[in-house]
């Protein structure tokens, strides 16, 4: 199916309405954009209505950066389409930007945050993106400590920085897996069934 025109009108984790202004009042349309849909992982059912044009996405939480990732090979680039940020977001979001408010008012906070980025975007070229500076800091945490503290000590810490750094690789590597179409249930609001 060709990339669509559509418009995210509200997004939260769990669920997205868009509205699709070329299938108002166009059931067939809607049914197969919703089929297309239903293939994404996570999809737990599509709703799409005809009178305005609109189709809502239920997806499971869990699956929130599949869900995402997915969804934007259905989204023309210049749409400017963003996925709904979680709470992990808002927190590296809230650090960034405290870096950058200091790094406005001092020469040498500037100096830091550039270092920092050069590094990162150095590593990340160097690796083809499959490293970052988050992983090489994790994997630097876990050094310092069980080596300061010994691997005994350390089990609580190591484990939690080592389940950060595995998700983080993950989630850079995850492959969008093809699949067939699976069982997701869409309904078409005002359809009528053939039983009543």
């Amino acid at each position: 199916m060709a990339k669509l025109k559509f418009d995210v009108a509200h997004q939260v984790p769990g669920r997205v309405r868009m509205k699709v202004s070329s299938a108002k009042g166009n059931p067939d349309l809607l049914k197969q954009i919703a089929d297309s849909f239903a293939v994404i992982p996570g999809i737990e059912r599509i709703t799409v209505n005809p009178a305005t044009g609109s189709v809502v996405m239920h997806y499971d939480v869990d699956q929130h950066h599949e869900f995402h990732g997915r969804l934007a090979d259905y989204v023309p680039p210049q749409s400017g389409y963003q996925p709904p940020r979680t709470e992990i977001d808002d927190m590296a979001n809230k650090i960034e930007e405290e870096a950058e408010f200091l790094a406005q008012h001092s020469d040498s906070a500037r100096a830091i945050v550039n270092a920092f980025k050069a590094v990162d975007r150095e590593i990340r070229l160097a690796t083809d993106n499959n490293v970052d500076l988050t992983i090489i800091l994790a994997l630097g945490i876990i050094g310092v400590t069980v080596l300061e503290l010994g691997a005994t000590a350390a089990t609580p810490v190591w484990v939690t920085v080592s389940l950060f750094a595995l998700n983080h690789v993950i989630e850079m590597h995850a492959q969008h897996a093809q699949s067939t179409p699976a069982a997701t249930p869409v309904i078409v609001k005002g359809a009528r069934s053939a039983a009543g």
